[in-house]
């Protein structure tokens, strides 16, 4: 089930006003120039601000994202023209030979179940060219981001254009094993309403999704830091043979 965060019309209009910083992706950006990407696949796009970035700087890009709200919101920004948005997961994808697929901002946390991880990974794989990377971010779970999530340290009050102040903040709602539940509220202070969108995580150690990607028929080129996190994020970046030595 997607997040309300994500599929609710109302909050997913809210997304970007309430995270404006995205410098996590300028590492993304630096990735696929390294790559040397011409055609890119976001998974997991969201509200399309990675793919809108990728767009403008001349990739040919391809959204995917489950939450139809989210899609809307990406469909109707400027320069939305220039991307292909498909309303869905990644096994709803065609071949499309990208040379670079990727899942930001923890895209691949909020896939909890183990199947679907996997299913996720091999449909990411045979949406790659022979060759093309496929790069995503984890946290590290030893670093235990969860437990300086709470009302503390994340309220907010942010003055959005045409919605007025929205009060925001976290709390952990479950912590069992390597899932970690939390729980957004939303108050508006124009009609007072209150909206809340839960959240799970699954938080995988590195030798775990190292083992994935094999399974699932990758080589796993680099493991990096994340430049704007460091010490607490893992970056894969993981390539698609040249000859498979897995057929699915």
């Amino acid at each position: 089930m997607t997040d309300e965060c994500f599929a609710d019309p109302r909050l997913a209009a809210l997304y970007d006003a309430l995270d404006p910083d995205r410098g996590d992706l300028d590492a993304y950006l630096r990735l696929a120039e390294e790559c040397g990407a011409r055609r890119v696949l976001d998974i997991g796009c969201g509200t399309g601000v990675f793919a809108l970035l990728l767009a403008e700087r001349g990739f040919d890009v391809v959204g995917v994202e489950p939450a139809a709200a989210s899609l809307d919101v990406a469909r109707a920004k400027a320069g939305a023209e220039r991307v292909r948005w498909i309303h869905g997961d990644a096994t709803a994808l065609p071949q499309l030979g990208a040379d670079l697929a990727t899942m930001t901002a923890n895209v691949a946390q909020h896939i909890t179940d183990p199947r679907a991880w996997r299913q996720t990974l091999r449909a990411a794989h045979a949406a790659l060219r022979p060759g093309g990377h496929l790069v995503f971010e984890t946290r590290d779970p030893a670093r235990r981001a969860w437990e300086e999530w709470n009302r503390a340290s994340s309220y907010a009050v942010t003055d959005i254009p045409g919605v007025g102040a929205v009060e925001s903040w976290v709390d952990v709602t479950e912590v069992n094993g390597p899932l970690v539940s939390f729980r957004w509220t939303y108050v508006f202070a124009a009609d007072g309403r209150t909206l809340t969108s839960d959240s799970t995580l699954r938080f995988r150690e590195r030798h775990e999704v190292e083992t994935d990607l094999v399974a699932e028929g990758y080589a796993v080129d680099d493991v990096r830091d994340a430049p704007d996190r460091p010490g607490r994020e893992f970056v894969f970046l993981a390539r698609r043979p040249e000859r498979d030595a897995l057929t699915h």
